[in-house]
């Protein structure tokens, strides 16, 4: 009886941490000397190994977790096109991407529809996916394809509205960061200041998305990273964080480690709530809470 994961947390998380994947690979005993492959991967810090756990487990225990030590990861992998064909397509065909990964995703199917056919094992079929696979992520291709393969025209993404709350409180698992801001003030009276912060990051592609988070969340504003193609959307305001932040992980929790810096996130929030934060002693609470949260964080 394990309760499974909501199905649009999975679409938001995956938004922001799966990835869809064409392998091309050689193999000398195929008529056209290559494999293809489709992926569908999840690579998280090993301290969130228990996520991909209910990842898996939402997902009907296909697919596999390993493990390496050597760089902290975990990595959640389904290579089995059965396996992608009756469990990974069903759930993003009815609850779909809102990034630009949701493209990605088409280009994907389209390249799994062509497996299916078994056009991968013509040499015709190859360049097409090659091609199609040219747009997708990084777009990298073997080398020796790069005369062969004409330039693919990677659609637009233009249908981001949010369906379900659900979705954002996965997306922010992904890309959202909970932090406290202290530093030196000659304008208080015990010589520091507090702000809270709420932020989501994302690739500059998805603009739209991020500013569509502010008519959303009725709050927040949306700002270009400096030398990064990236935006991040901002909420600073104490009351907005309060009254509008706080109440969407309402009975829809987060489910990895970025849940223990929520729960030290709404500590602060007390603090300054009471104005503890004004004396030495709360000050000094707020700076323990915060450096044990995100990348202080002991696992």
């Amino acid at each position: 009886n394990i309760k499974l994961l909501n199905p649009y947390y999975v679409t938001g998380f995956c938004d922001a941490e799966s990835s869809f994947i064409v392998s091309a690979t050689k193999r000398p005993n195929y008529k056209t000397g290559w494999g293809i492959y489709p992926i569908f991967k999840i690579e998280l810090h090993l301290r969130d190994l228990g996520l991909l756990e209910k990842i898996q487990t939402y997902f009907k225990g296909v697919g596999n977790i390993t493990i390496s030590k050597t760089d902290n990861s975990a990595t959640y992998a389904v290579h089995s096109k059965d396996e992608i064909n009756t469990t990974i397509l069903p759930h993003f065909d009815k609850y779909k991407l809102l990034t630009n990964k949701q493209v990605d995703y088409i280009l994907f199917k389209s390249v799994l529809e062509l497996v299916n056919k078994g056009e991968h094992l013509t040499e015709e079929g190859l360049i097409k996916i090659l091609a199609i696979k040219s747009s997708m992520n990084s777009g990298v291709i073997p080398d020796v394809f790069k005369s062969e393969v004409l330039p693919f025209i990677r659609p637009d993404n233009t249908d981001i509205g949010i369906a379900d709350p659900h979705w954002l409180v996965g997306f922010v698992e992904g890309e959202g960061c909970f932090y406290i801001d202290v530093y030196k003030s000659k304008t208080h009276k015990i010589g520091w200041q507090v702000k809270l912060k709420f932020q989501i990051t994302q690739h500059s592609r998805d603009f739209l998305l991020m500013k569509s988070l502010e008519n959303y969340l009725e709050c927040g504003i949306t700002r270009k990273v400096v030398k990064r193609p990236a935006y991040d959307f901002v909420v600073n305001k104490s009351s907005d964080i309060e009254e509008k932040i706080l109440p969407l992980f309402i009975n829809r929790p987060l489910q990895g480690v970025k849940a223990l810096d929520l729960e030290d996130f709404c500590k602060a929030v007390s603090i300054i709530k009471k104005k503890e934060h004004l004396t030495s002693e709360g000050m000094e609470r707020i700076k323990i809470i915060k450096s044990g949260m995100n990348t202080g964080r002991k696992h």
